[in-house]
């Protein structure tokens, strides 16, 4: 191989990453390729470093302000995820202005979790093909830390194919967000440092600070609302009850329910997938759910898909039979 046959291939090799890290290259999560599943060890260089930034709160120390804002951020950005990311993007499971659904897109962005296609898109492949050998986050078939966080560090899962979200495509706004997903959370994170060096400023008694605010409200309540979001790709697949059979792995479980605000009532959720609703009894705390009908009743959202008789009388009957064999 001369010169310049060298040179011509290695300006291919770094175009062709570039795209890739742009969003250009062509995608199929279903391709035999397997050296598209190894983790790029470069592209998952920010997500160690954020974890290692929560070790700076030994320097930055604790306050019940910094504590409030890292739980506040992670309850809005948790809810978030699991109601729009999840049920309205991915599902839609009820309807919106455009309005709200930008605002959501845009906050749901600051949890570092890429934008609202990129999710939506990868969610429905998960439920075409869940736990299948195609499915990016099967522990069936990948193993419990590539379904939890190691899935989407792969060169397959950097990109999501558009035609998954042919309905969501035609708004620029989200587009847009979609492409540029790390301005939101770094938005978030200049906001978290502003908020401390003014609480420093003027409530001194507070006794916060702007990088106590950044390792507290952005650092720590990032990483905990990934892991809380990760586990039910790897830990709602593995332990729990399943009431229904279905053709994966999918459980019910009621700690990850709190964790998650609702979304641990999974083998409910890929029986029917379509509901607004994941906990199908009282009992199954589904916080999720009843902000929705919160923002219903303030006319936010409308249109909020119920679930069926039929699924109800199902469920009421294996319940039954569930007591009944106990």
């Amino acid at each position: 191989m001369n010169s310049t046959t060298t040179a011509t291939h290695e300006h291919s090799k770094v175009t062709k990453a570039v795209k890739s890290w742009l969003g250009f290259r062509p995608v199929d999560l279903d391709s035999d390729q397997k050296d598209e599943d190894k983790v790029d060890w470069v592209r998952a260089v920010p997500f160690i470093l954020l974890h290692l930034a929560c070790i700076a709160v030994l320097w930055v120390g604790i306050s019940w302000i910094a504590v409030a804002v890292a739980v506040a951020l992670y309850l809005v950005r948790m809810f978030v995820i699991t109601t729009f990311y999840h049920r309205y993007f991915s599902h839609r499971a009820f309807k919106t202005s455009r309005f709200v659904q930008a605002m959501a897109a845009f906050i749901g962005a600051t949890a570092a979790q890429r934008g609202a296609l990129w999710w939506a898109a990868h969610h429905r492949h998960h439920h075409l093909e869940s736990d299948t050998e195609h499915d990016l986050h099967s522990p069936r078939h990948r193993g419990m830390i590539m379904a939890h966080c190691g899935w989407f560090l792969t060169d397959r899962a950097f990109n999501a194919p558009s035609k998954l979200t042919r309905d969501w495509n035609r708004f620029p706004e989200l587009v847009w967000m979609d492409r540029f997903c790390l301005v939101p959370p770094i938005l978030l994170l200049v906001m978290m440092f502003g908020l401390g060096y003014v609480l420093n400023a003027y409530f001194p008694g507070l006794g916060t600070s702007g990088w106590q605010m950044v390792i507290w409200g952005f650092c720590i309540s990032t990483v905990v609302t990934y892991h809380a979001t990760y586990a039910i790709n790897s830990l709602a697949h593995r332990f729990g009850s399943a009431r229904f059979k279905t053709d994966d792995d999918s459980r019910n479980n009621f700690w990850l329910a709190l964790l998650t605000l609702g979304e641990g009532w999974h083998n409910n959720h890929h029986h029917y997938p379509a509901s607004a609703r994941q906990g199908f009894f009282w009992w199954e705390i589904d916080i999720s759910y009843y902000m929705i009908l919160g923002m219903r009743t303030l006319k936010l959202v409308h249109d909020v898909r119920m679930l069926p008789p039929r699924v109800i009388d199902a469920a009421r009957n294996q319940a039954l039979n569930e007591g009944s064999s106990s």
